[in-house]
């Protein structure tokens, strides 16, 4: 039959985790939200530079998309999704697809705490609390992640959040989630305003009283929260 697509990337900073650490949240989403789940198994840093490991995510909507048929998939509701540093892949993948003017082939992406951009090469007074105490360790993350930081400095696709405003307008519909002391709230928010302006921003959800990578613990009173919001958003924009 004709299901949604759900295609997930994975946390872990770009450098590290793998897909069947996700498994048992991933099993709960299928079921909870009616969808087919695509768990891939992208390529991490530092072996793997930006932006092969996006474009391994990138060639895994286009395979689904292609093969929708076969896979049982309603083309016309397909979703990309990924935590963190899959929130990362995700949000270059949108950057691909525009590029390719293909954003039409994904109905929803929702970016979750997603890593965004250089802010953390800031100045480290300006960040919150928790954005101060992780700059080092996403500073060093970069520099694994990039051929050339100092090349790649203005691409999308090493920094999505440095996407131009005509590539903005060809995002799919994008709903972006955060946590109230995420290490990457303040540039998300500032994607979120980008976004809207770029009339690409569904929603800007932001789980209040959590932390980076709380909503992922079954239990927890935000990654509930989390699981309602995340099922609403796919009934609301994908499944209806």
């Amino acid at each position: 039959s004709k299901n949604a697509a759900y295609i997930y990337a994975h946390g872990g900073g770009v450098i590290a985790g793998t897909p069947s650490e996700y498994k048992p949240i991933l099993d709960f989403t299928a079921v909870n939200c009616g969808v087919v789940v695509f768990n891939v198994d992208y390529r991490l840093a530092p072996e793997t530079k930006s932006p092969n490991n996006i474009k391994d995510f990138y060639e895994v909507i286009k395979y689904v998309s292609n093969n929708a048929e076969s896979l049982g998939i309603d083309p016309a509701k397909i979703c990309i999704v990924g935590d963190s540093g899959g929130g990362y892949i995700c949000l270059g993948a949108e950057v691909l697809l525009a590029q390719h003017n293909e954003g039409y082939l994904v109905k929803l992406a929702i970016a979750s705490e997603p890593m965004v951009d250089d802010y953390s090469f800031g100045d480290p007074l300006a960040m919150t609390i928790e954005e101060r105490s992780d700059h080092l360790e996403r500073r060093k993350a970069y520099k694994l992640i990039a051929s050339d930081l100092e090349s790649q400095n203005t691409c999308p696709l090493m920094f999505p959040g440095k996407a131009s405003e005509e590539l903005l307008s060809k995002f799919p519909p994008t709903v972006l989630d955060s946590r109230e002391f995420d290490i990457f709230r303040t540039e998300t928010s500032r994607l979120a305003g980008r976004l809207r302006r770029a009339g690409r921003l569904l929603e800007f959800v932001v789980i209040p009283g959590s932390v980076h990578g709380s909503c992922l613990y079954p239990g927890l009173e935000s990654s509930t929260l989390w699981a309602e919001t995340t099922k609403q958003c796919i009934k609301e924009y994908l499944l209806d």
